[in-house]
């Protein structure tokens, strides 16, 4: 019998994957459970159309994240900290931080954590590069300037 799988089934397949398994399988199992359902032509017609969408809509992501990384480039970003005399900052600068200075400029989109690809919140003082990833196969890089805060 063959069916389109609506979960992923260990063993068997990916959603959107077209399968043939045993009548009593798909019957018993795989359709009452909601992972699946038969791969007859009105259902082919219609995952033909939903890959059709899902590949324009990957499509128009990534144009998306390639403009806004051209929006990003030569971007660089400072923040003035306090810092002991080997400079190491009394704190640490985080990718919230970096989130909120970004979001404060003028870009026509938001930043969002989840872009800022960060290890570890700076602790030193410094110039670093930051890579910010935009969509899965969009990655770029911002500088950071941190410096030390004078004293008033």
């Amino acid at each position: 019998m063959k069916l389109i799988l609506k979960e992923t089934v260990k063993g068997l397949g990916e959603p959107g994957d077209i399968v043939e398994v045993k009548a009593g399988y798909a019957r018993n199992y795989l359709i009452p459970q909601g992972l699946s359902y038969l791969a007859n032509t009105a259902n082919l017609r219609k995952l033909e159309e939903e890959k059709t969408r899902l590949d324009e809509e990957t499509k128009r992501d990534y144009l998306e994240a390639k403009r806004r990384a051209v929006q990003l480039e030569g971007v660089s970003i400072s923040f003035q900290v306090l810092a002991a005399e080997d400079g190491k900052l009394f704190g640490s600068v985080t990718n919230l931080d970096i989130v909120e200075r970004l979001n404060e400029g003028s870009l026509d989109f938001a930043i969002d954590r989840s872009m800022v690809q960060m290890e570890d919140s700076f602790k030193m003082i410094g110039k670093f590069t930051l890579p910010m990833r935009l969509h899965e196969e969009v990655v770029m890089e911002i500088d950071v300037h941190i410096e030390q805060q004078e004293e008033n």
